[in-house]
């Protein structure tokens, strides 16, 4: 019988580390399958169609808006950005786990059309932590760094519709607990469980 997929959607303010963890993940385990996401932005230098993202018209992005085939969107600024559904529903049902690197308003688009999922939250050890590893990244304004670090506070208050957190101390011990999470899930018991059972049974009548 072939077990259906986990969806596990990664998410939590921005410096917290999500990111990083996402791609510890992927260089331990090469069976968790990356959703790429589609966009109406045009390409960066070195960005690889269907692989950095899917690049397409707004025209093309809208009919799939119109069609419903999005887990999740949103619009930009002047551009699009969304999670193709059919790819990841058909990733699931062949049993594969699918991971969603996406924010707080999208995933909680995702729980509301596949709450089966696995929702995940990555939280810093603290704000101030939070605070130095956006100042390390050398980017931010002083103004533009008050505006993260309250848009961050606001954005932990969602914390409440994930069904798991994990606080970044370091991306080593954060990447064992989201792998623990997954091995877990994995082990639950739900409706396929009468599958299994019924597996079993059969096995021992022609035994």
């Amino acid at each position: 019988m072939n077990q259906k997929g986990l969806l596990i959607v990664v998410s939590g303010p921005s410096g917290a580390g999500k990111g990083t963890i996402c791609k510890e993940l992927i260089h331990r385990d090469h069976d968790i399958v990356v959703s790429v996401s589609a966009t109406t932005r045009a390409p960066r230098a070195g960005e690889i169609d269907g692989k950095s993202y899917h690049f397409l018209s707004k025209e093309a992005f809208e009919t799939m808006i119109g069609s419903d085939s999005f887990l999740e969107y949103a619009q930009v600024y002047d551009n699009y950005y969304g999670t193709p559904k059919q790819f990841v529903i058909d990733r699931l049902e062949a049993g594969e786990n699918v991971l969603l690197e996406i924010d707080i308003q999208g995933a909680l688009q995702v729980k509301r059309k596949y709450p089966e999922g696995i929702f995940v939250f990555v939280l810093p050890p603290s704000m101030k932590d939070l605070r130095h590893r956006i100042i390390h990244r050398g980017s931010e304004t002083a103004d533009s760094l008050e505006k993260r670090l309250s848009c961050a506070y606001s954005e932990i208050e969602y914390i409440k519709n994930y069904d798991y957190f994990i606080i970044n101390d370091t991306v080593c011990h954060a990447t064992d607990i989201l792998q623990s999470v997954i091995t877990a899930e994995k082990c639950r018991v739900n409706a396929e469980i009468e599958e299994i059972v019924k597996r079993f049974k059969e096995e021992m009548e022609n035994a």
